[in-house]
């Protein structure tokens, strides 16, 4: 899949990944800043992604930024739909520094991950009945 991209600043670095099997490629830093403990902060990338209609970019955090650097991304996942991609609808990483310390984040620093992943749009068939058997309620499948 080939996609546009934009860079906002002509210094920043495109997203690439990290070896030949990645699922996603990587999400750096445009900027550098501190995280104060405890806050949200949203770190710009510098880029504009255009996602092809029926998809959308997942965020997610690099396995290894949490445990390293005390940050995750702030809302689980991030999602950013296709029409999301006018000239300064820049791509940012919400992150949340869980630590009880300021994080520092240098330009160039990769936070999180980015996968496109197919949308499909549904509609619904509202009915009364679904099953007849049930699997036991949540967290059934444990026990």
């Amino acid at each position: 899949m080939r996609l546009k991209i934009r860079r906002l600043d002509p210094t920043v670095t495109l997203p690439g990944y990290g070896t030949n099997e990645s699922a996603g490629f990587d999400l750096a830093a445009a900027h550098d800043l501190v995280i104060p403990a405890g806050e949200v902060a949203l770190v710009r990338t510098g880029l504009v992604i255009e996602v092809p209609a029926g998809h959308f970019l997942g965020i997610f955090a690099r396995s290894s930024t949490p445990l390293k650097r005390g940050l995750m991304v702030a809302n689980g996942v991030g999602v950013v739909d296709s029409d999301y991609s006018g000239p300064n609808d820049e791509i940012m990483v919400q992150v949340l520094n869980f630590t009880g310390a300021p994080v520092h984040v240098t330009k160039g620093d990769r936070l999180a991950q980015g996968i496109v992943l197919a949308a499909p749009r549904v509609s619904w068939d509202e009915v009364t009945e679904i099953r007849d058997v049930a699997r036991g309620g949540f967290g059934a499948t444990g026990r």
